[in-house]
């Protein structure tokens, strides 16, 4: 009789401990209404006037220390609850404006936490940073270092590290205001923009967790997006900017992006480029690159590492301008080969010694030193700076093959 009641308790206890955790499971919930969803953020200066704005919220003026630097202007992008559009039904040029979707407020600080802080202090909502998407940060605030930024985001715990940083020409807080006809948000405009620019091969992924990822390496420097707003509130990727220990030092072209992507081997290839034979404005192609592999070899000579580059380029024939140009003739095909070749060996060593100036080696060839030729490191470099300072000196040679693969429908 005491075993079937020992049974018994023991079967109740099992069930009791199965069903228990899962009535508590909403002990802890927080309405998405209560929450205030930050989509984006942008730091610009803030100004010689702006500590007349800054009320004594996270310390008091003359008995807390504040930081010795310039004060910066902090402006979020916060989804209005219900507004956001959820289908592709909703959304476009037929929906509401920006401003009916989205929220843009903006404080000033000493630091990022301490904007937020201040900016906290007027909103009943707690801030959310689990969907920011876009952090914008102007050309001013990058060129002065963005170290405090990078500290905070990656202190926190709700920050994606799939989001993305970019780097503006002008002031950033626009970039949260503009209103463009193909987006009612303006964040997932730009989100849009540079997740399409990884798929189309006109820019490499560059994510926020990879910046950080490259920015913490000893042989590598980071870069960024660096994005201007155009007249029509669209979006125009003006280059890479690149850094040395957090601060911009540089920005490229436009069709150098290419370069950085062809150097590296990253596809998809996405750029066009004009072809003149003969330096003939009659002769002229546009060819379009489909497939890029690279291949480094790096070798010590002379105290100096050595790195051999080689590179294969496969391309479409898109365009020519004149008839005249028969296009169906292999001999014509290996002169545009050829022409692209020399092309392509001046872009690539241009954009190396514009970043070996700099001292700021984007490409990671010091990570290449040292997996290939750890004693030269641990005796020679050690360090990222010594690095910074070799980087400058080091030889990079090219070898590029280019390919026309295909040239069209058409036969002439």
């Amino acid at each position: 009789m005491g075993t079937r009641l020992g049974v018994r308790s023991l079967k109740w206890l099992i069930i009791l401990s199965i069903i228990v955790p899962l009535l508590t499971g909403c002990w802890d919930r927080q309405e998405i209404e209560d929450r205030a969803i930050v989509l984006g953020v942008s730091i610009d200066e803030a100004g010689p006037d702006a500590e007349k704005e800054e009320n004594e919220i996270s310390h008091l003026h003359d008995k807390f220390p504040v930081p010795n630097k310039a004060m910066i202007r902090v402006a979020v992008q916060i989804a209005l609850p219900g507004k956001i559009p959820l289908g592709p039904g909703e959304s476009g040029a037929a929906g509401k404006s920006s401003a009916e979707t989205v929220w843009v407020i903006e404080v000033v600080g000493h630091t990022i936490d301490d904007a937020l802080m201040n900016l906290q202090q007027q909103l009943s909502s707690r801030l959310f940073f689990g969907h920011l998407r876009i952090i914008v940060v102007s050309e001013k605030i990058a060129r002065k270092g963005l170290q405090n930024f990078n500290d905070y985001f990656r202190r926190n715990p709700e920050i994606r590290r799939t989001a993305w940083m970019v780097v503006s020409k002008g002031d950033a807080e626009p970039f949260l205001r503009a209103a463009p006809k193909l987006e009612r948000v303006p964040t997932l405009y730009l989100l849009s923009t540079l997740d399409d620019s990884v798929k189309q091969g006109k820019f490499p992924n560059d994510f926020l967790g990879t910046y950080w990822s490259n920015e913490s390496k000893k042989g590598q420097e980071a870069f960024l997006p660096y994005i201007e707003l155009m007249t029509e509130q669209n979006v125009e990727l003006k280059g890479l900017a690149y850094f040395k220990n957090s601060i911009m030092v540089d920005s490229t072209e436009p069709f150098e992006i290419a370069a950085y992507m062809g150097i590296k081997g990253m596809n998809p290839a996405g750029y066009r480029v004009f072809i003149s034979l003969d330096n003939q404005p009659s002769k002229t192609v546009m060819i379009y690159a489909t497939h890029r592999e690279s291949k480094f070899k790096v070798s010590i000579k002379d105290g100096l590492p050595h790195f051999v580059v080689k590179i294969f380029i496969e391309t479409n024939l898109e365009e020519k301008l004149s008839e005249s140009l028969l296009t169906n003739r292999s001999q014509i095909l290996k002169e545009i080969e050829a022409q692209h070749q020399k092309s392509l060996l001046k872009t690539y060593s241009g954009l190396v010694k514009k970043t070996q100036k700099e001292g700021s080696d984007i490409f990671g060839f010091g990570e290449y030193v040292r997996a290939l030729e750890p004693g030269f490191w641990n005796e020679h470099v050690k360090t990222k700076e010594n690095w910074q300072v070799m980087y400058k000196n080091i030889e990079v040679q090219f070898e590029v093959t280019s390919k026309v693969r295909r040239v069209g429908m058409k036969a002439r």
